[in-house]
């Protein structure tokens, strides 16, 4: 296993459109034992392959502080979701910014094991955010992208400082 970079933004990879899994092969298996290694150095609850530049549809969730297993998501898919509410959410690719998000609390997914083996499961609360958030990045999406309008303007204004700060 090996711990991966993980990308933050402004990096242009975080909004590459991930490309489903084919072959559920030794590659395949090498990336998720890397992403669920680096999602426990990281402290994180989720971590998805574009996070680490990797294009495939792969993610991975650990909601028990390192106590179980990752659960593996591979071309994942939701195929129902209810209950929208409120929820504070940051991100390992946007370090030091938390915000308010609006996100289902009850989802329903099919998704693919690391063997290749369909499954669907039901899940709610943070389980069910920290899917939909990972998701996002599946998909070029970060979650500052959910956020008000005012409270993006000063995401952006502030990276802009940040950046022009780091040059100088």
């Amino acid at each position: 296993m090996a711990l991966l970079s993980i990308l933050e933004y402004p990096d242009p990879r975080l909004r590459l459109l991930a490309q489903p899994v084919e072959a559920f092969d030794v590659s395949l298996w090498r990336l998720v034992d890397d992403l669920c290694e680096t999602l426990g150095v990281s402290k994180g609850i989720g971590l998805a392959a574009p996070q680490t530049g990797d294009r495939r549809q792969v993610l991975v969730i650990d909601l028990s502080g390192g106590e179980a297993e990752p659960e593996v998501y591979i071309n994942p898919e939701i195929l129902a979701s209810t209950l929208p509410c409120l929820v504070e959410e940051s991100c390992l690719s946007v370090p030091g910014v938390v915000g308010n998000v609006v996100r289902s609390s009850q989802v329903r997914v099919r998704a693919y094991s690391r063997e290749g083996k369909a499954f669907e499961r039901d899940l709610e609360g943070m389980p069910a955010v920290c899917l939909q958030h990972e998701m996002d990045h599946l998909v070029g999406k970060l979650f500052v992208d959910r956020l008000s309008l005012m409270r993006r303007l000063q995401f952006r204004f502030g990276a802009s400082a940040r950046a022009r700060a780091k040059a100088a």
